[in-house]
């Protein structure tokens, strides 16, 4: 695991699991954010570095527990099947703008509201944008990651702590 060698058994850090992105679809979304909001005031567009799919997010975690976090994550993503992902809608939480996904063949989709997400843009007082849909086509993962979250005046800053493949490929 790449962990920093500055992090210590008992800090805690804040983590979540994703899928990284294809190439292709990261740069459709960037395409859809310049086109979608450019000029539009009090939002930041999340940079391509930042673009994935978010399957869990867990918060801040221990130190210590990183590395039984990433063997779960490895053993899950050994198992699973490379998802396709759907577009479903564009939602907004207070502090983001998030496109949602399903998985489709996969599974059955829990009731709750929370879905595979690509966070898209950040900002302070809710918009309540109603865009446009970016034109995506169904696309496949390839590989799953284990992410540090930092939070920065300028916005989150991530950073993979290990990726692997879906599927055992």
């Amino acid at each position: 695991m790449n962990l920093p060698a500055r992090f210590e058994g008992d800090e805690r850090v804040r983590l979540f699991c994703a899928l990284r992105l294809p190439p292709e679809t990261v740069e459709e979304l960037l395409a859809w954010q310049r086109d979608s909001f450019a000029g539009v005031p009090g939002i930041r567009p999340v940079p391509a570095d930042n673009l994935h799919v978010t399957l869990a997010f867990l918060g801040h975690q221990p130190v210590a527990e990183l590395e039984a976090i990433a063997g779960a994550l490895r053993e899950t993503a050994e198992r699973a099947e490379r998802p396709l992902l759907a577009l479903l809608g564009y939602r907004e939480t207070r502090s983001v703008g998030m496109l949602t996904f399903e998985a489709l063949g996969v599974y059955e989709p829990e009731r709750r509201r929370w879905r595979p997400h690509v966070t898209v843009l950040r900002f302070r007082e809710r918009p309540r944008l109603q865009p446009v849909l970016p034109a995506l086509e169904p696309f496949v993962t390839s590989d799953a990651a284990a992410y540090l979250s930092r939070l920065r005046p300028g916005g989150a800053q991530y950073e993979v702590l290990e990726s692997m493949a879906v599927g055992g490929r």
